[in-house]
C-alpha cells in the first residue's frame, strides 16, 4: 500500500477562488461588466474548473486547446487531457464577444462565481467533436481565464459536499492512503455493495461512493430520494472502510473519453482507483466493466498510464439463493441456483408497489424512492382531451371530473379550453404562435398538479402535435399521462355548432378556425380514441376509466 494519497492530476490542486480582497475588488468591477448568465449545467462545470475537480486547468480551454483535445487528446502543452471543456454559448450571448473583453458569470438568479476574461471565441467543429465524442452539443465555443469570486451556491446536503481539498484532508484524518472511487448516478443496490465492497477490500483500499448530484432535475422528488437512498445504502457499507460524498456534476460524461475525465476528477478528489461500469442497460442488464476498459483501450491506448488511476471494471453480479449472496456471474458453480432481477423489473415493481425482495435491495433503500415513486394508484395522473369545436371534450372532462370525484375522493381540477382562454391566456390571440403557448400554459399547469399528486382534466383544441408533445413531456416526468383524442367527425362538430362558429369561418368571418381555415393535426397514437357521434357521455367516460383502472392509477 502507497503510504499517501495520489497527487493531484498535474502535480497541484488549482484552486481558482481569490482571496478576499480580490473579490471584493471583482464585485465591484462586475457593476459595469456585462452578464453571462450560465445554465444550472455550466454552472456544475464552473464549480469543478474553481475548486480544482478539473486540475490543471485554469479557466476554459482556448481554441489551440480545444483542437488539440480532439484530435489527439492533448493540451497543446503535451499534457493528456480527455474533454473539450469549453463555455458554449448560442449566437445571441457570443454577439460582440472579442477576446480581452471581461464578464460577470452568473447564476439564474444572479449570483456571481466569477468573472471571465475571453480568450478566444469560435464556432464549435461539430465533425471534429462528433469523430471524438460520438456527439456534437454545437453552439459558440468561448475559451479564457477564470477568477473565481465564491462557489455556486447550494442548499442541499452540505453535509455530504466536499471539495477535492476539503475531501483529501478528510481522508487524511482517517488515515486513509489509497481509496477507490465508485461514481454513480443512480441508487446502489445490494449487487452493487457486494462488488464495491470486495473490490476495496481485494486492493486494501477504502471506498468513497460520489454520488452525481449536480443539478436539480425536472422531478426534484427523485433526485431528493436518490440522495436518500445512498444515505441508506451506506450505513450497510463497512463504517471504516467507507465515504459518501456528493460530487458536483450534472451527469456522467459518455464514452471512453468521460471515462478518463472521470478518472482524472476521482484522481483529484484523492483517490487512485476508479470503478467503471455497472450501471444498467437499456434492455436493463448491468453494464461490464470489461467492455467499458476495452473501449477506453482500443481508443485511448495512453489514458490509463497518463492519468495515472486505476479502472477497475464492475463484473456482473448474480445472486445465488444457496449461498445467500452476490457473486460474480463467472464464479457461480454449475447447477446454483441465480436469482435475476433487471433495473425494469425493480422500476416495475416501485410504480405499482410490489414487494421488492431483500435480496435485491435493502428496505430502507427501497422506502426511500417510494417517496419518490409512490405506487400508481396514489400518483397524480392527466387525462389530455384534444379534438375540434363541437367534438364533446367539455362535456366529456366535466362528466369525468364528477366520476372521478365521486370513486376516488380526490381532488380533481378541470382546465377547460374557454376558461384558461378567459383567465390565462386573455392577451392571446388565435395564430399557431399564440396557440402553442396556451397549450403550453395548459400543460404547465397540469404538471405541477400531477407533480403534487393530484388529478387534472385538460380539454382544449390544441390542434398541433408539437405542442401535444411538449405538454406530455412536461406531465410524464410526475406521473400518469392519457391523451384522449375525442375523433367526432367535423361533420357532427358542425350540425352541434351552437354559436355558428363553423358558418362564420366558412363565411370569412373568423380567421384562422380549426378545421375550415387552420389545420387541425390528429394524434397519431392517443391513448384513447372515442367517437361522441357513437357514445354516450357515460359510455365515453367509461371507456376513460376502464383505461386508468388497466393502467393501475385507480384502485
Amino acid at each position: 500500500m502507497t503510504d499517501t494519497l495520489p497527487a493531484p492530476y498535474g502535480g497541484r490542486l488549482v484552486n481558482l477562488l481569490v482571496d478576499e480582497k480580490r473579490a471584493a475588488a471583482l464585485r465591484e468591477e462586475a457593476r459595469d461588466l456585462p452578464d453571462l448568465d450560465l445554465t444550472r449545467e455550466q454552472l456544475c462545470e464552473l464549480e469543478l474548473l474553481l475548486n480544482g475537480g478539473f486540475s490543471p486547468l485554469t479557466g476554459y480551454l482556448g481554441e489551440a486547446d480545444y483542437r488539440a483535445v480532439l484530435a489527439t487528446g492533448h493540451l497543446s502543452d503535451g499534457t493528456w487531457w480527455p474533454w473539450p471543456l469549453v463555455l458554449r454559448l448560442t449566437e445571441k450571448q457570443a454577439t460582440g464577444m472579442t477576446p480581452g473583453r471581461r464578464y460577470a458569470l452568473r447564476d439564474p438568479e444572479g449570483f456571481m462565481p466569477a468573472v471571465l476574461t475571453v480568450a478566444d471565441v469560435w464556432p464549435a467543429d461539430e465533425r471534429l467533436e462528433r469523430a471524438a465524442l460520438g456527439t456534437s452539443p454545437g453552439g459558440i465555443c468561448v475559451g479564457g481565464t477564470v477568477e473565481g469570486v465564491a462557489l455556486p451556491p447550494r442548499h442541499d446536503f452540505l453535509e455530504w459536499r466536499f471539495t477535492p481539498a476539503a475531501l483529501r484532508a478528510q481522508f487524511e484524518r482517517r488515515g486513509f492512503k489509497r481509496v477507490i472511487a465508485y461514481q454513480t448516478a443512480h441508487p446502489l443496490q445490494r449487487m452493487h455493495e457486494a462488488f464495491v465492497v470486495k473490490a476495496s477490500l481485494d486492493r486494501e483500499a477504502n471506498l468513497l461512493l460520489h454520488g452525481v448530484a449536480g443539478v436539480l432535475p425536472a422531478n426534484e422528488a427523485e433526485y431528493f430520494s436518490r440522495v436518500r437512498a445512498w444515505q441508506a445504502a451506506v450505513k450497510h457499507l463497512p463504517p471504516a472502510l467507507s465515504v459518501l460524498a456528493l460530487l458536483p456534476l450534472a451527469q456522467l460524461p459518455p464514452g471512453p473519453r468521460g471515462v478518463m475525465l472521470r478518472a482524472i476528477l476521482a484522481r483529484n478528489h484523492g483517490c487512485a482507483h476508479l470503478i467503471v461500469g455497472g450501471e444498467q442497460t437499456s434492455a436493463g442488464e448491468q453494464r461490464r466493466g470489461a467492455d467499458i476498459l476495452a473501449e477506453v483501450q482500443a481508443t485511448l491506448p495512453e489514458a490509463v498510464q497518463a492519468v495515472g488511476v486505476e479502472l477497475v471494471p464492475f463484473r456482473r453480479m448474480v445472486y445465488v439463493e444457496d449461498r445467500a449472496q452476490f457473486l460474480p456471474e463467472e464464479d457461480v458453480v454449475a447447477g446454483a441456483r441465480r436469482l435475476a432481477f433487471t433495473a425494469q423489473e425493480f422500476e416495475r415493481r416501485l410504480d405499482w408497489g410490489l414487494n421488492i425482495p431483500a435480496w435485491y435491495a435493502w428496505p430502507e433503500v427501497v422506502a426511500a424512492l417510494q417517496r419518490a415513486y409512490p405506487p400508481r394508484h396514489q400518483q397524480g395522473f392527466c387525462v389530455f382531451c384534444t379534438g375540434l369545436s363541437g367534438a364533446g371534450k367539455s362535456t366529456l372532462a366535466k362528466a369525468l371530473q364528477i366520476r372521478l370525484l365521486e370513486i376516488t375522493g380526490r381532488q380533481v381540477t378541470l382546465l377547460d379550453g374557454d376558461i384558461v382562454r378567459k383567465h390565462l391566456s386573455s392577451e392571446l390571440g388565435f395564430s399557431r404562435e399564440h396557440r402553442e403557448i396556451n397549450v403550453r400554459r395548459i400543460g404547465y399547469v397540469a404538471s405541477e398538479i400531477v407533480k403534487h399528486r393530484g388529478i387534472a382534466i385538460c380539454a382544449p383544441i390544441a390542434p398541433y402535435r408539437e405542442s401535444r408533445r411538449a405538454v406530455r413531456q412536461m406531465i410524464r416526468q410526475y406521473g400518469g399521462f392519457f391523451e384522449v383524442y375525442v375523433a367526432t367527425p367535423i361533420e357532427v362538430c358542425e350540425a352541434r355548432d351552437r354559436k355558428g362558429l363553423y358558418a362564420k369561418a366558412r363565411a370569412g368571418l373568423i380567421q384562422a378556425f380549426t378545421g375550415v381555415s387552420d389545420p387541425y393535426e390528429a394524434p397519431e397514437q392517443p391513448e384513447l380514441a372515442l367517437d361522441t357521434s357513437e357514445l354516450t357521455v357515460d359510455e365515453a367516460v367509461q371507456r376513460v376509466l376502464i383505461k386508468l383502472e388497466q393502467e393501475g392509477y385507480l384502485r
